[in-house]
């Protein structure tokens, strides 16, 4: 068999595992009795499912989604940043930098862009965001360039993947 590389690591679900990871996606606090009974299944083959799905690597974990703005985080900034020079040293030091940054949502490897990366990052308001940029942001070493957008409203924020694609 010719696998392509794309598809290397993939693993092969059938229609209950896509109702199984489609209603987990809605909500992950789902007991195994009421995801049981919303895909047809019985307790024990639904729970062995989910741990194969687990085991498998395609659920990485559970996460509650909190309200930014009920918890005063009301600035969402997307930050791009171009580095000095393009070496594998110092990508992996950015990277290990931003991930200490509970701020940073999301961080990308970009092209396409004048940049090459781009971050997600949540804060309070722009007092804090300027603080982050100014003490955090542009003190790593390697930042060349910072180009920041302002979030003014959020018009889809999902973390549910498309599963309409899966055989």
């Amino acid at each position: 068999m010719n696998m392509s590389k794309a598809n290397k690591g993939l693993v092969k679900i059938d229609k209950t595992d896509r109702k199984i990871l489609e209603w987990l996606q809605k909500d992950g606090a789902l007991t195994n009795q009421e995801l049981a009974e919303k895909v047809g299944l019985s307790p024990s083959p639904c729970l062995r499912r989910v741990k194969a799905l687990e085991d498998a690597g395609i659920i990485l974990r559970r996460a509650t989604i909190l309200d930014h703005k009920k918890l005063g985080l009301s600035l969402t900034a997307i930050i791009l940043i171009g580095m000095d020079r393009h070496t594998p040293e110092r990508f992996s030091a950015f990277e290990e930098q931003v991930a200490g940054y509970p701020e940073v949502q999301e961080c990308y490897l970009i092209t396409g862009q004048d940049a090459d990366y781009m971050l997600k990052v949540v804060v309070p308001d722009m007092d804090s965001y300027h603080e982050f940029l100014l003490n955090h942001i542009t003190r790593i070493p390697g930042v060349s360039g910072v180009h920041s957008s302002f979030v003014l409203r959020r018009v889809i924020d999902s973390t549910a993947l498309p599963l309409g694609y899966l055989a």
